[in-house]
């Protein structure tokens, strides 16, 4: 085992900076002419966000304006997954917004193949939601990582633990 090199692709996102971006939202809806006197409620929980507002057109403009706070931060915008916009009673309708994080099992089963496949010197394990890449050679391990980089998946991919 001596002498081996490894690396995780995971697939997560700074939840300080996500909160930061959010703070940012909230105050400039606070702020916007078009926002005066209209309802904007945005709640993080650890796997969604969850908008209630006025109505549809609102609701548009408060998504936009998260994804340009989360560029400005630095997080991907592969991590929001928006839900429909639905009636929430009393005038207001509601949109879910899933936070992805974690490698999907059927992500981490391809990237898997395709590194058995195409780098026959290295080896991959699935370890919960993340995959474990480790071989003799570094370079190897710089391959695998170029690769990956370019695949065009729905979730962000970071490599961690490079030793």
């Amino acid at each position: 085992m001596s002498g081996e090199v490894s690396f995780d692709v995971v697939s997560e996102f700074d939840a300080m900076e996500m909160r930061n971006a959010l703070d940012q939202v909230r105050r400039e809806t606070a702020q916007r002419y078009d926002f005066r006197g209209a309802t904007v409620d945005l709640e993080q929980g650890k796997d969604e966000l969850v908008l209630v507002t006025d109505d549809e057109f609102r609701a548009n403009a408060v998504k936009d304006l998260i994804l340009s706070k989360a560029v400005r931060r630095g997080l991907s915008l592969k991590v929001f997954e928006f839900g429909p916009v639905e009636q929430a009673g009393g005038n207001k309708v509601r949109q879910k917004i899933a936070l992805r994080h974690g490698l999907p099992e059927d992500l981490a089963k391809r990237l898997q193949k395709l590194i058995r496949d195409e780098f026959p010197k290295v080896k991959s394990q699935i370890q919960g939601d993340a995959v474990r890449v480790s071989g003799k050679s570094k370079d190897d391990l710089q391959r695998v990582i170029v690769r990956l980089r370019g695949l065009d998946e729905v979730v962000e991919l970071q490599f961690e633990n490079y030793r």
